[in-house]
């Protein structure tokens, strides 16, 4: 038995007959979909799974080819973070219903380039929006490690202390934490979108390579995810640190 279909079935509401009726097929179609003596052609796999609400590769993981789910969840590149459209960063904002996760030692250009960002921010947050902002620790060793890198003489302590000027008003309404980790890539969620800012020894993020990732198998989207979770884990609330 394809259990996997019969509950996704039983939570739409739909007996053999139906989800035969609503895909267009016969019921001993759907019979051996069930019994997993057939599985449904590609155009079929896709309306069957839109019926059911769910993913095709949750449905039949056996006739859904993997490297192509993986591919498609990278959606564009660009060569650096200056290049992606100014535009969608508050576009993915505004659509974030659930979650809206940023790491960065700082992220001013959001709050510089961006005057909708703050406004959207309180909006999203008051709407119930789980919002997670982790920004470098200005007391850590990172940020000092960081600035030597770049040789910018305390401009990254300045970012984030010039970041916290706009952040700080929020703390109690959006959590912030203060991380103090090595910064392999800036991450910026919206729900199930990303955009992942690499870092690259030497050189600014602004002129680093940048990826939109949609998550589909979750390939690369949980990978990122997972390190934000480790990084959340391991930084303190901005309440603790000293103004």
């Amino acid at each position: 038995m394809n259990e996997r279909l019969r509950r996704a079935m039983l939570r739409r509401g739909l007996d053999i007959a139906g989800l035969a009726d609503a895909a267009e097929v016969s019921t001993k179609s759907v019979e051996r979909w069930l019994s997993e003596k057939g599985v449904p052609y590609p155009n079929t796999r896709y309306r069957v799974a839109a019926i059911l609400q769910e993913d095709e590769s949750y449905l039949w993981p056996q006739a859904v080819d993997k490297a192509s789910l993986t591919g498609a969840e990278l959606v564009s590149t660009w060569p650096r973070r200056q290049d992606v459209p100014k535009h969608l960063w508050t576009e993915l904002l505004r659509q974030a219903e659930r979650n809206i996760d940023y790491l960065a030692y700082a992220g001013l250009f959001l709050t510089e380039e961006h005057p909708d960002w703050i406004p959207l921010l309180r909006e999203k947050a008051a709407a119930g929006v789980r919002i997670r902002l982790l920004i470098g620790d200005p007391d850590g060793t990172q940020l000092r490690a960081r600035d030597d890198e770049k040789q910018i003489g305390g401009g990254v302590a300045g970012r984030v202390a010039a970041v916290l000027s706009y952040y700080r008003p929020m703390a109690g309404t959006v959590d912030i934490r203060l991380h103090d980790t090595p910064l392999y890539n800036s991450i910026y969620r919206f729900d199930d979108e990303l955009i992942v800012n690499s870092h690259v020894y030497g050189i600014l993020a602004a002129y680093t390579p940048t990826m939109r990732i949609r998550r589909v198998d979750g390939a690369y989207f949980n990978t990122y995810l997972e390190s934000f979770e480790r990084v959340w884990a391991s930084a303190r609330p901005l309440e603790r640190i000293k103004e």
